[in-house]
């Protein structure tokens, strides 16, 4: 993510995330913090063929334990594998990062977002009561303690991709976009999530 898609994440967040969407504020003290030799995040944007963003996904790294701080995707990219790949990737930034293990918080009512994590090797950790506001809804609070195995299945095959997989089965890395091909996510540069 660069400073030109805060715009388009901010008009994103407000769709997907109404009651508790992040400001502009946040978005660019995450940006902030995710440039040069001290970087310790990582935020991505998924693009369409024709541009525009179509989902965006963010981690931080302390002390060797990352966080994913928020994925999101439009509700007609959901089932594609897009949030999977979202997620590989911010996978990957942790094991860069050499975080032995992530968090994450998810709201205790979104089943399918608990699902996706639970197939990359989420466990739960605990509940926060009242995390999310002002809905005041509980989040589950899962771990995955080892992200380098998850993220390097990232260049193996996907087993049963497309024959019967489930819609966010783990799907290979797409190529880079041209007209034909589906979303696909960057990050800028190698210092620049």
């Amino acid at each position: 993510m660069r400073w030109w898609d805060i715009d388009p994440v901010l008009e994103l967040e407000r769709e997907l995330f109404p009651e508790d969407a992040w400001s502009a504020g946040m978005f660019w003290a995450e940006l902030a913090s995710a440039r040069g030799p001290d970087a310790t995040r990582r935020y991505l944007v998924a693009e369409a063929p024709d541009g525009s963003l179509v989902g965006y996904g963010g981690l931080a790294a302390v002390a060797g334990t990352g966080d994913i701080q928020t994925i999101g995707i439009l509700a007609a990219h959901r089932g594609t594998g897009l949030g999977s790949r979202l997620l590989r990737a911010l996978l990957r930034a942790a094991t860069d990062f050499e975080c032995g293990e992530v968090l994450l918080e998810v709201r205790v009512d979104n089943a399918p977002a608990q699902r996706l994590y639970e197939r990359f090797g989420f466990a739960p950790l605990g509940i926060r009561r009242g995390y999310y506001q002002p809905a005041n809804v509980d989040a589950l609070v899962m771990r995955l303690a080892d992200p380098e195995s998850y993220a390097a299945a990232a260049d193996a095959p996907a087993p049963d991709a497309g024959r019967g997989a489930p819609d966010d089965a783990p799907p290979n890395p797409s190529p880079p976009s041209s007209p034909h091909s589906p979303p696909t996510t960057h990050q800028g540069t190698n210092t620049h999530g």
